[in-house]
């Protein structure tokens, strides 16, 4: 299963299977919006960042370390 949404073909639409798809995949991509958008209120140093979003995994994997560890959300 792609990891992606489908996009609509200009001046077409979606077939039922691609609605479905996206469906899906909306619960999942909000949950990455909201933990996106939390960190960049946190971290000021996030709000411009520049680098390629596979470069940049370590430095959020460790903010969010943080931010949960102030939070008390640690296991």
């Amino acid at each position: 299963m792609p990891t992606v949404p489908h996009k609509r073909a200009q001046g077409g639409g979606l077939t039922l299977d691609q609605q479905n798809h996206n469906r899906m995949h909306n619960p999942l991509r909000a949950v990455g919006e909201r933990a996106n958008a939390l960190l960049k209120v946190t971290f000021r140093a996030l709000r411009n960042v520049t680098l390629d979003p596979w470069k940049i995994g370590q430095i959020v994997k460790a903010a969010l370390v943080i931010l949960h560890t102030e939070h008390g959300r640690t296991t």
